[in-house]
Formats: structure tokens, C-alpha cells, sequence
């Protein structure tokens, strides 16, 4: 069995996926905050009982308390059951949610009002990712659609395009590519956090 689970953004989404790639259950609930909370309680019911070999978890961007809660979590279950451990793009499984074929641009708001913005050609990513304003992010992305929580904010940004508000759903983390569901197991912040630690004196 497979366990994918994400809580970068808004929503706490988990999916579990046999041997064979399939999906046999899935749980997608929009909680806004509380992820620390929600995150275990879902598993439990997901996995009713089952343990899984392999475990993939959202790395980011994205929240930096979700991101940390959802690493952690994953970090303790593959010790528990000793199992393969990988990270996988939070950008890439919003853009593999959309189900979109073709050029897609993720935009993902990102505190200070900043976006976190990659290109993809369906779920493979097409340009690096970046943490932009809204103006640059619109300068540096070129796909009509936009999906994601800062898509609006880019495209009135840019003045041109679609935007679909989009959250990652954990039932597409097979359809990303192996790269992007094989990264290190750490979160990817893309930009410094807000706390600094003190100087000394």
C-alpha cells in the first residue's frame, strides 16, 4: 500500500493507493487551519487499520506550519512501520488536482502578499518555481489557466488569462512525475521564514 497525504494549504487531503497504483480511499476536507489537529484522525480512518510500505507526503511550498505538521507526521509513521519515505511537489499535485492537459501555471499565495508560481505541461514541471509578487509572477509565468489560491491575485496582476481557485488533492500523487514524488522527505519553504533567530549579543 501506498499512503500520500498534504496539508500545505487550506485543505487536509489523503489518499491510499494499493499495489497496483489504484486509489481505495481518499479523504480531501477544506479546514483552513488546525492540521495538527485533523491530519491524524483522517489517516486513521483512511488506513482503518491498514499500514502502508511506501509513504509520500507534500513537501511545500506552501504553509510553514501545515508543511512542518504533515512532514512530521510522516517522518513517525514511516519509523513505526518502516517505510520507503518521499516527498512530492505541493505545486505539482495542485496542478495534477486541476486535471488540466497542456500548459498550466501554479500560483499559490504565499504570505506578504507573494506568490509561489511554477509553469507546468500537466503535471510535469515546465520552469522552476519562484516566490514573486504578484506583478513579477505575472511577468514570469505564460500559461493561459492559472490554478491555484493565488491564481486571481496573478491573472488581475497580468490582465490576461483564466484563474481557478485549486487545492492539492492527494488522490492524483501517482499521476505526478517520479521526480517530483521522490524528493527528500524535508519541507521546501522556497523563501526565508518570517522568524529570525536572535543575534547575540
Amino acid at each position: 500500500m501506498i499512503l500520500a497525504f498534504d496539508t500545505s494549504s487550506a485543505a487536509c487531503t489523503a489518499a491510499l493507493f494499493d499495489n497496483a497504483g489504484a486509489c481505495v480511499a481518499r479523504r480531501d476536507e477544506m479546514i483552513g487551519r488546525g492540521h495538527s489537529e485533523r491530519l491524524v484522525p483522517m489517516l486513521d480512518e483512511l488506513l482503518e487499520g491498514r499500514k502502508a510500505e511506501r509513504i509520500l507526503v507534500g513537501v511545500g511550498p506552501g504553509s510553514f506550519t501545515g508543511i512542518r505538521v504533515g512532514v512530521a507526521a510522516a517522518h513517525g509513521l514511516a519509523i513505526g512501520w518502516d517505510a520507503e519515505l518521499s516527498g512530492m511537489s505541493s505545486l505539482a499535485l495542485v496542478a495534477a488536482s486541476a486535471d488540466s492537459p497542456g500548459e498550466i501555471a501554479v500560483a499559490v499565495s504565499g504570505g506578504h502578499g507573494e506568490l509561489f508560481v511554477q509553469d507546468f505541461d500537466g503535471a510535469q514541471a515546465a520552469s522552476g518555481l519562484l516566490n514573486l509578487s504578484p506583478d513579477r509572477a505575472g511577468s514570469a509565468t505564460r500559461a493561459e489557466r492559472v490554478v491555484g489560491t493565488g491564481a486571481r491575485a496573478l491573472v488581475e496582476a497580468r490582465g490576461w488569462g483564466e484563474a481557478t481557485d485549486a487545492w492539492p488533492s492527494a488522490a492524483y500523487a501517482l499521476d505526478l512525475p517520479e521526480d517530483l514524488r521522490s524528493l527528500p522527505p524535508r519541507p521546501v519553504y522556497a523563501r526565508a521564514p518570517d522568524a529570525r533567530p536572535r543575534q547575540a549579543a
